[in-house]
């Protein structure tokens, strides 16, 4: 089977990106045929909160990635529309995740489907945004509209979209392990790298900081009186995406700092298992959220987690087996850090992690993908 996925691939950086690479080398290990078609520009600089959208890092040898789509340039949409339209894919796999894409990929969907073969189908991480702007619910629909079926990775999301009336097949499937940052480290190994004291316990946050990812509320947590008797630091890992001065306040206003360890910038791929495997938990503080690749990569790398009980986080933590799932309180997260160090769960907590983990495949994503685009398998 020949499959096109579009969205953010390499030279682009982060999740998505990540993401969408470790799928393609899943729809090719199940046999299939597979390209990614990039962005050459996905977000002007102006509407871009980071340092740059751009990887650093040595490209992917093994994938065909093209880089042929300009989020702003109508005149790429309807080039790459067109051409996928003559190519004929059997499946066009497109990754949504905020309105401001939908003209672009829209116009693509509603392009190739011209050819009356090609199936269009949907990874919908959100279909109303964390961040709401005017113009969003139509930019949205305008895309949603033009696909074939939806695969989401949270139940929330799911609802979301029968709550906007599309009733296209749609199946929720938990997002799968983020299992290409390599294998475990000891965690005595990855304190050594990152130079860290391993007389002391730390605690991690993890990705770009933005404000629905609640590192304001960790911060007033991290505040409370019973934790600052604690051998234990913070490891804020991440760049920020918007003003870091509130961040900076909440810190010299409860004296934080000399319980931190800062690395607020992009973290490469390779740094990252140093990152996770010398927390003891990775605490996910959102005020609202959908699904997280952060919790995947936590499951990769066996470490138990703390999630807000917002969104579709809670659908994968079960909460006293592979950690915590509380109210997006300061209160609420102080308890549960407090209960961790204090009554010594993190080895329970971690077996529960390796017995869960296994519920989280990539082949599990391919067949829900193939399934809503009605996509019959040849029979062996």
């Amino acid at each position: 089977m020949k499959v096109v996925i579009i969205g953010p691939a390499y030279p682009l950086r982060g999740g998505l990106a990540t993401y969408n690479e470790r799928l393609a080398r899943a729809f090719r290990e199940a046999g299939d045929e597979v390209r990614l078609v990039t962005f050459s520009l996905q977000y002007p600089d102006f509407l871009f909160p980071g340092q740059t959208q751009f990887s650093t890092e040595p490209g992917p040898k093994d994938l065909d990635i093209e880089v042929s789509l300009n989020s702003v340039n109508p005149l790429s949409w309807y080039k790459v529309g067109n051409r996928l339209r003559r190519e004929r894919p059997d499946v066009v796999i497109f990754r949504f995740w905020l309105p401001f894409m939908g003209p672009a990929l829209g116009t693509v969907a509603r392009l190739v489907r011209r050819n009356r073969h090609t199936r269009v189908v949907a990874i919908t991480d959100n279909v109303i945004p964390h961040e709401k702007r005017p113009g969003d619910r139509p930019l949205t629909r305008y895309f949603l509209a033009a696909c074939q079926g939806f695969v989401t990775m949270s139940r929330a999301v799911l609802a979301d979209l029968r709550r906007l009336h599309f009733k296209q097949p749609a199946l929720y499937r938990p997002h799968p392990l983020y299992d290409n940052f390599g294998p475990l480290k000891p965690k005595a190994e990855a304190l050594r790298t990152l130079g860290l004291d391993p007389q002391v316990g730390y605690l991690l946050f993890f990705g770009f900081i933005r404000a629905y990812k609640g590192l304001d509320i960790l911060l007033q947590a991290f505040a409370d009186e019973r934790l600052t008797k604690l051998p234990v630091k913070l490891i804020i890992a991440g760049e920020y995406y918007e003003d870091a001065a509130p961040y900076e306040e909440l810190i010299r206003q409860h004296q934080l700092e000399n319980r931190l360890v800062r690395a607020t910038d992009f973290i490469p791929n390779e740094k990252v298992v140093d990152y996770f495997c010398a927390a003891d938990m990775v605490v996910q503080p959102y005020k609202n959220a959908t699904q997280s690749g952060v919790s995947q990569i936590a499951y990769h790398f066996s470490r138990p987690m703390l999630v807000t009980d917002v969104g579709g986080l809670a659908e994968l933590i079960p909460n006293g087996e592979v950690g915590y799932v509380v109210p997006p309180t300061p209160k609420a997260i102080a308890d549960a850090l407090v209960d961790f160090y204090e009554q010594e769960r993190e080895q329970e907590f971690t077996a529960g992690v390796w017995a869960k983990k296994k519920e989280f495949s990539w082949e599990v994503m391919v067949k829900a993908l193939k399934e809503v685009a009605q996509v019959n398998e040849p029979a062996v």
